[in-house]
């Protein structure tokens, strides 16, 4: 006996995808950096230190004497030499007065010319401790003022390229079915 039959056969659909990739690029420049450091402000002051020497004492042992002591001395000098001169005339004339006691002109002119004899001896002059000093100290100020760096950053934006892809489909293959009975 014969069984009827059914037959089905089928054939798949196939689609076909054309995929073109997608394209991407990302670059970053680097940022741009300027950094300037303006030098420190520098400000010294100084007082000086002072030293005072006054050798004015050591000068006259040495007979550097200045013009106005020098004056000062030869007027007392003269004055003394005159009241002693003064005084020696006064005396001869007395001595002239008693010319019966054996004073003479010539004794009077012996005592006058008759020097007596000059020591001579090593003498060492200008004396340290006549020295007069005198010392006032000096100062230094020193101010800085610090500068603050000048920084200048400039951020670059990233350069980007993108080329989006594509899918085309197409069918490469229809899909069918086909029915068959057998008997």
């Amino acid at each position: 006996m014969n069984i009827p039959q059914l037959q089905i056969q089928t054939t798949p659909a196939k689609i076909d995808l054309q995929v073109t990739k997608p394209v991407q690029e990302i670059q970053q420049p680097k940022s741009t950096l300027s950094i300037e450091q303006p030098a420190a402000i520098l400000e010294m002051s100084t007082t000086r230190p002072q030293l005072s020497l006054d050798t004015t004492e050591n000068r006259v042992d040495l007979d550097l004497k200045s013009v106005f002591r020098r004056s000062s001395e030869n007027a007392q000098y003269g004055m003394q030499k005159a009241q002693e001169g003064s005084g020696r005339r006064a005396q001869e004339g007395q001595q002239l007065m008693k010319i019966e006691n054996g004073a003479s002109i010539a004794d009077i002119v012996k005592q006058n010319t008759e020097r007596p004899m000059a020591d001579l001896q090593v003498k060492f002059v200008g004396d340290r401790t006549k020295i007069q000093m005198s010392f006032s100290e000096g100062s230094l100020d020193i101010n800085v003022t610090p500068q603050k760096p000048k920084i200048d950053a400039q951020i670059n934006k990233p350069i980007h390229n993108y080329t989006p892809g594509k899918v085309s489909v197409e069918m490469a293959q229809y899909g069918s079915i086909q029915i068959d009975w057998k008997v």
